[in-house]
């Protein structure tokens, strides 16, 4: 138990003995818990980045097939059009949430701090949303450049029946659902139980104001 619920715990037993000064120790404790929760959120965010760099770098130097593949595809200009947009959100994601943990950290007035956390949520809310439409873009997306660059598989697709094309176009529903679902439960499972105790924040402020 921290040490937000702490307090509310012995104000319920004592209302009389912390009335004085519970609503300045409340805000005091919802300032420090928002502020740390951002600047993980941050930390995760700027971790996240360096997955991805890896994921895409150490293929590239252990895998001479990786490597041939990728530099065909950089000769494609909507594949470093998708690339380079990727990267940018990324960074502009970590900026902002940088920008929110700065906002709280130096805040001094309850109001702004509820803004700073519901800016947060949004923040958060549209990344997450971005992560899972690029998902259901980039599986589909990735079979049409190996199509039209891999020579191999495309005589292979040329050569399919009606059947398994059906096979096929079933295979990357399926493939694309399953990588939505593992992504939306892994941001759920990071993002979400970090979210539920910035919220709780939020509803504290929010009985506060009131």
């Amino acid at each position: 138990m921290d040490e937000l619920e702490l307090l509310k715990k012995d104000w319920n037993k004592s209302e009389n003995q912390y009335k004085s000064f519970t609503d300045s120790d409340i805000y005091k404790m919802s300032h420090k818990k928002s502020s740390s929760i951002v600047k993980t959120l941050f930390y995760i965010s700027v971790a996240e980045l360096g997955l991805w760099i890896l994921i895409n770098v150490l293929p590239y130097f252990s895998s001479d097939t990786y490597k041939e593949s990728l530099d065909k595809s950089y000769h494609n200009p909507v594949f470093v059009g998708i690339t380079i947009f990727g990267f940018i959100v990324i960074f502009m994601f970590i900026y902002l949430l940088y920008k929110s943990y700065k906002s709280i950290s130096t805040t001094d007035s309850a109001k702004k701090l509820m803004e700073s956390i519901l800016k947060t949520r949004k923040i958060i809310k549209y990344y997450v949303i971005y992560n899972l439409v690029v998902i259901f873009i980039s599986v589909p997306l990735t079979f049409y450049f190996e199509f039209n660059q891999n020579i191999e598989f495309h005589d292979q697709v040329e050569a399919f029946n009606s059947k398994q094309m059906l096979f096929l176009y079933g295979f990357t529903v399926l493939l694309t659902g399953v990588f939505i679902l593992v992504f939306w439960l892994f941001y759920k499972l990071i993002y979400g139980i970090l979210l539920k105790r910035l919220n709780r924040n939020y509803n504290e402020l929010k009985k506060m104001e009131v």
